[in-house]
């Protein structure tokens, strides 16, 4: 995994082995942010990464200059190297050990951008379920933009407030304003 922009361009991060995770690809990453830039001046947003794993994106958007990041995934030993690569950096990422479901429901918190990458296994019926609890709570500024990173065999086209989804090998980034 690498930083691909910002003040770590090109710093390269290896995550311990024994995480639960599936780190999104350098080349879906550089896509997705290259959506992002045209939408917004990182340095002026909020973003919650929902079930963050590596903190592949949460890095990403603190090398590029997000003042405010949250990371929120239930697998200590994520939040653990998540905690240690943000000393290392300085980032602006608050760790949060919890249930996305869970922290959804308890947090007061407005975002701009709103990032998830749940397990690939998630059925579109609790892909549905999140979308619809982020909206329902208002986790999003107005302007704000929900992305969440699926598997190309679910189709979430036909959720409420989709804007598009854009592939990039075996995943897909469906957008959500």
């Amino acid at each position: 995994m690498r930083i691909i922009s910002g003040i770590y361009k090109g710093r390269r991060l290896t995550a311990p082995k024994k995480l639960p995770v599936r780190p999104t690809t350098d080349f879906a990453k550089e896509a997705l942010f290259n959506i992002l830039r045209v939408r917004y001046y990182f340095e002026e947003i909020t973003v919650l990464d929902l079930f963050s794993g590596t903190g592949n994106i949460s890095f990403e958007f603190a090398s590029r200059g997000v003042p405010n990041i949250t990371s929120v995934d239930a697998h200590y030993g994520c939040i653990q190297y998540i905690n240690k690569i943000s000393e290392e950096f300085s980032f602006p990422i608050t760790t949060i050990k919890s249930d996305v479901k869970k922290y959804l429901e308890q947090t007061p918190g407005k975002y701009d951008v709103i990032f998830a990458d749940p397990p690939y296994d998630f059925s579109a019926e609790v892909l549905k379920d999140l979308t619809e609890e982020i909206f329902n709570n208002s986790s999003l500024n107005t302007e704000g933009l929900l992305i969440i990173e699926h598997s190309k065999q679910n189709d979430l086209s036909t959720f409420p407030h989709f804007v598009e989804a854009r592939k990039y090998g075996s995943s897909v980034f469906s957008f959500f304003a």
